[in-house]
């Protein structure tokens, strides 16, 4: 076991990324005092984090260098990640298996059938006719769900409100005319009603790793839950020993993660009422910017317990109590992809902090050039800015107070990240799933 007062040897880490999403982390590692190298696949995304870590063309060259490899995503890293595992290297990432969880959502949802775990149900299409039809033959409200590659472009989720399933045909409706070729398969879920809640954790190729996660995310684009969804714009948390909702899903799973020999962070977004739990989708690998948040609240340096965690130990996770959020710091044109509108109104604008300080800060669409943040990549998904303490008021004041030392043009975020707690808590608590086991 780790000894978190020793003074660990700087390690070699070699991040592996498809669009840049680790960039943050590759930047908190090295400010640790290891050596960095960080691959981004995408070409529209290679300027991402250019100046705050040291940047390579071919990963495959660096796998001798490197001590450990971590892989950000899903879509295939999870062979790389279990090609590399079988050849003896320290790997954190998933495997073709856990890579499926997440991809394919019909995949998904059979494997926690399979374990035991409540789900709500569903129907997979290849065609939008073949759904529309279902629906005028089964009235009720659904939710409209991408699956494989299709799942990244959030504002095609979509979530029915009408009794009668009208709207979700409608939709349905301008999806085959427009995103057809984009969507060859996708699902419809039953919706229900309740707190939608995620628990996660850390899996060291054995077991979990205490204490859990547990998290809330803010996908609409405006505060109040309106507007178009997004991939997220700020996340709420707190660290728990297992719950309830933890050990009627992940737990139920932690024998087939140990067979897969999973490393890495692992998380189930659920709906839970009084009536039960329904697990909605896997996260199987790092959540953006639950990982940046996450890494707020640890304890230990994220590197050593990283490498820790690749051999296959059991790191002390030492995190804050409390509650920590993040809010998401965006321009134009997020949510949405419109390069023109990028290219006029965000791209190289610079990001003006009024005093140097920038604790709670962690760097996404960015670079560092000639000593100035300037924005970059092609979203507009520029910070993430978090806060902690003993309350959610706490930790939100925090993160706000941060946010207003921060000016760049047109930027715009959500106001109320964590205000879903004050209510939720109350039905969570009263059903008796925050009740440690």
């Amino acid at each position: 076991m780790n000894n978190n007062n020793k003074i660990v040897e700087p390690k070699n880490f070699l991040f592996v990324s498809l669009d840049g999403l680790i960039g943050d982390i590759a930047w908190q590692v090295l400010k640790e005092g290891h050596n960095v190298k960080y691959y981004i696949e995408s070409k529209e995304e290679k300027e991402v984090t250019d100046g705050f870590v040291p940047k390579i063309d071919k990963w495959e060259n660096e796998v001798n260098w490197a001590d450990i490899i971590i892989f950000d995503d899903v879509l295939g890293q999870g062979t790389k990640a279990k090609t590399l595992r079988e050849q003896g290297k320290l790997v954190i990432g998933g495997t073709p298996y856990t890579d499926m969880l997440e991809d394919d959502r019909a995949f998904g949802q059979e494997e926690l059938r399979l374990h035991g775990i409540n789900i709500i149900p569903y129907q997979n299409f290849t065609s939008f006719d073949d759904a529309m039809k279902f629906v005028k033959e089964n009235p009720g409200r659904y939710v409209i769900k991408p699956s494989g590659e299709a799942q990244n472009l959030k504002g095609l989720l979509f979530v029915g409100e009408e009794d009668d399933g009208k709207d979700v045909i409608q939709v349905l409706g301008d999806y085959n005319k427009a995103w057809a070729k984009k969507i060859p398969s996708f699902q419809l879920q039953k919706r229900i009603n309740g707190v939608e809640v995620a628990v996660g954790a850390f899996f060291n190729g054995k077991e979990f790793i205490y204490p859990i996660n547990v998290n809330f995310e803010h996908k609409k684009l405006f505060p109040g839950n309106l507007g178009p969804s997004t991939g997220e714009m700020g996340t709420s948390m707190f660290w728990s020993g297992p719950n309830k909702i933890f050990n009627n899903t992940l737990k139920k799973m932690e024998p087939k993660l140990a067979e897969e020999g999973y490393i890495g962070y692992i998380d189930i977004n659920c709906i839970v009422n009084n009536n039960g739990i329904y697990p909605l989708e896997w996260t199987s690998r790092f959540g953006y910017p639950t990982i940046n948040i996450q890494h707020e609240a640890m304890l230990m340096k994220i590197g050593d317990f990283f490498y820790e965690l690749a051999k296959g130990n059991k790191p002390k996770l030492k995190v804050k109590s409390g509650f920590q959020i993040g809010v998401r710091v965006v321009v134009p044109p997020f949510p949405y992809t419109d390069k023109e509108t990028f290219e006029v109104k965000s791209k190289d604008s610079i990001i003006y902090f009024k005093k140097q300080i920038y604790d709670g800060v962690h760097i996404e669409d960015v670079k560092l050039v000639n000593g100035e943040w300037l924005i970059t990549g092609t979203s507009g998904v520029v910070l993430i800015v978090c806060g902690c303490g003993q309350t959610m008021k706490q930790a939100q004041y925090q993160a706000y107070s941060r946010i207003k030392n921060i000016m760049m043009p047109n930027m715009y975020y959500r106001k109320d990240i964590g205000d879903r707690w004050y209510e939720d808590s109350d039905k969570l608590h009263s059903w008796g799933y925050l009740r440690e086991i």
